[in-house]
């Protein structure tokens, strides 16, 4: 096995954390990982070694999904209801299921960018600048779109239905407490 085989097989489970969180789809994103490394690969002469090789594959990886998610625009997809069963039923627990679901839920309503900066940033830990590379747009608009996000997603899972402690519901000043 060469260095640089080595080195890929060290990166393959970060990208399939990655590849799982855009897709929401296991097989989906294998593929896309599999896609990944075959053109890493193909194109390992472009690679420089000393150079970060996990923003480059993610890099690579991301370039994949945004492609994958144009040709399905195109082209129209059509999904098997024997695959959404498991996700259209409730697990032994209910309520972590339950958040999960709203978790992804609310994920699904953030537009595609700032999803990304989400998962890169909160799920992989990476550093604004590696995402800002992977990515191939300015640190600042990394830290922007990071910003947004958060914010949407707490209006999303704090509107869900849930109760407000006693002490954060706003009260009526003119009304006096005995």
């Amino acid at each position: 096995m060469t260095d640089f085989a080595r080195l890929l097989e060290v990166e393959i489970p970060r990208l399939r954390r990655y590849a799982r969180a855009l897709t929401r789809d296991m097989s989906r994103a294998d593929d896309l990982v599999q896609s990944c490394l075959t053109r890493a690969v193909a194109k390992q002469h472009l690679w420089q070694p000393g150079t970060d090789l996990r923003a480059w594959l993610f890099t690579i990886l991301h370039n994949q999904h945004v492609n994958d998610v144009r040709r399905s625009v195109r082209e129209g997809v059509n999904v098997p209801v024997e695959e959404m069963a498991p996700v259209l039923t409730v697990s032994s627990n209910a309520i972590a299921a339950l958040e999960l679901r709203d978790l992804e839920a609310a994920m699904a309503k953030l537009p595609q960018e700032q999803r990304q900066v989400i998962l890169l940033v909160g799920l992989e830990g990476m550093r604004y600048e590696e995402v800002a590379l992977i990515l191939g747009v300015p640190v600042g608009t990394v830290r922007s779109r990071l910003h947004r996000a958060r914010g949407r997603l707490r209006e999303l899972t704090n509107s869900s239905g849930r109760e407000h402690d006693e002490n954060t519901e706003s009260r009526d000043p003119g009304r006096i407490e005995s």
